[in-house]
């Protein structure tokens, strides 16, 4: 994608392993605002159309420091990821010292197919130069992750309706158990901000499913939550209030037949108590792939595609996805602002300090830059490059 005058990054300073491993021991008072997107290169969509050209390099995870002005990459480290999966498929720990990958798969160039693996990826981010220390099979295609915020347990669904619970200590993470939750497919989970439980997207059943969590063991007494249809991504606010899910309708579903950019929704969760209760589905452009919610518990964004993804013979094809934010009040969410995003867009997050907005514009491979000023969403026009397609998005757990 050319450039647009004025709206480019410029260049960051060199950033060496040995001012990443000063950010990584600073205090909490200054320490970086960490994010992971996981980036796949194979894949490269061309005027809607699935295409894996060959020659294109690796799959990478980018390492960002969103407290700096403006962001900064701070590392890249060579792994296996897929965009198939929701955009919370990679993870990283509350030090900033593991970074956890999921949705690994391969292009078999030979039979033109998409091989999809079964490993979790750890990846130590502290190692000069950080690298993958780990590959851990759970026995079915992982698909979004969660770490809680001690950052000792991390929560992996998968295809196969499994929740692989597996234990962080220092550099080593172990699989623990799998909790069969159902027999469709799973896709985004969150925990909430006490840790003692946890929201699973149920994507082909429905709705969600609330795990309970006490001393490193999860288990589930079934309580749901209500939906859209086809819950993808999951986040939660870190004043312990609000939960949201991003619905992304028949697209989410198996074989849905040909698609027009219906309008989709994003459903607002109610889990200062329990049981967790949906107060709100809110209606939104089509596919709304990333949804977050701000630290604050202030804001809800969603990038939504638009019909950015499709065909341009499409009748619902539009050139560009929105970026649209909504804020809460009175336990409602309330739309403030709607701008134009990238196409095909993925995760979406919000810094630390809520005031910033980190959006995955898939086709352009980059990061976008958008500003929160009390409710008027602005783009800076900063752009964070990618060496391949961003798919995947994430904070340290808050």
């Amino acid at each position: 994608m050319k450039q647009i005058p004025g709206r480019g990054m410029s260049p960051a300073p060199a950033f060496t392993l040995g001012m990443l491993a000063v950010v990584l021991t600073a205090s909490p008072a200054i320490a970086a605002d960490l994010v992971v997107s996981g980036n796949d290169a194979k894949y490269v969509r061309v005027a809607g159309t699935d295409t894996f050209p060959e020659g294109v390099g690796p799959d990478t995870l980018t390492l960002i420091d969103a407290a700096a002005v403006p962001p900064r990459v701070l590392a890249s480290v060579e792994v296996q990821h897929s965009i198939a999966g929701p955009p919370q498929g990679v993870a990283i720990t509350p030090d900033g010292r593991l970074a956890i990958v999921s949705s690994p798969n391969r292009y078999d160039y030979d039979k033109q197919v998409a091989v999809l693996e079964t490993y979790l990826q750890i990846v130590d981010l502290a190692a000069n130069p950080p690298r993958v220390i780990e590959k851990i099979d759970i026995g079915a295609h992982p698909q979004g992750l969660a770490i809680n915020r001690d950052g000792n347990l991390l929560l992996a669904t998968t295809l196969d309706g499994t929740v692989a619970v597996l234990a962080i200590d220092g550099n080593k993470v172990t699989l623990q158990d799998q909790l069969k939750v159902g027999d469709g497919r799973l896709s985004g989970v969150s925990f909430t901000h006490d840790g003692t439980a946890a929201l699973v997207a149920l994507r082909d059943a429905q709705g969600l499913l609330v795990l309970d969590v006490a001393a490193g063991k999860v288990t589930t007494a079934r309580d749901r939550v209500s939906s859209g249809v086809g819950p993808y991504a999951i986040d939660v606010s870190s004043d312990g209030k609000w939960a949201v899910v991003g619905n992304v309708g028949l697209a989410g579903l198996i074989n849905p037949g040909r698609l027009y950019a219906d309008a989709n929704t994003v459903t607002l969760i109610d889990v200062s108590s329990r049981p967790f209760r949906a107060v709100q589905h809110i209606t939104v452009p089509a596919l709304p792939e990333g949804v977050a919610i701000s630290p604050d518990g202030r804001w809800i964004a969603a990038q939504v595609m638009n019909g950015s993804n499709l065909p341009p013979d499409n009748p619902g094809h539009n050139p560009l996805g929105r970026v649209v934010l909504f804020e809460i009040r009175n336990g409602e969410a309330v739309k403030t602002a709607d701008l134009a995003g990238g196409v095909a867009g993925q995760g979406i997050v919000f810094s630390a300090d809520s005031k910033t907005i980190l959006v995955q514009f898939n086709v352009e491979k980059q990061i976008a830059v958008y500003a929160v000023n009390n409710g008027a969403l602005q783009d800076t026009g900063q752009r964070i490059p990618t060496a391949g397609g961003p798919v995947s998005l994430r904070s340290t757990p808050r």
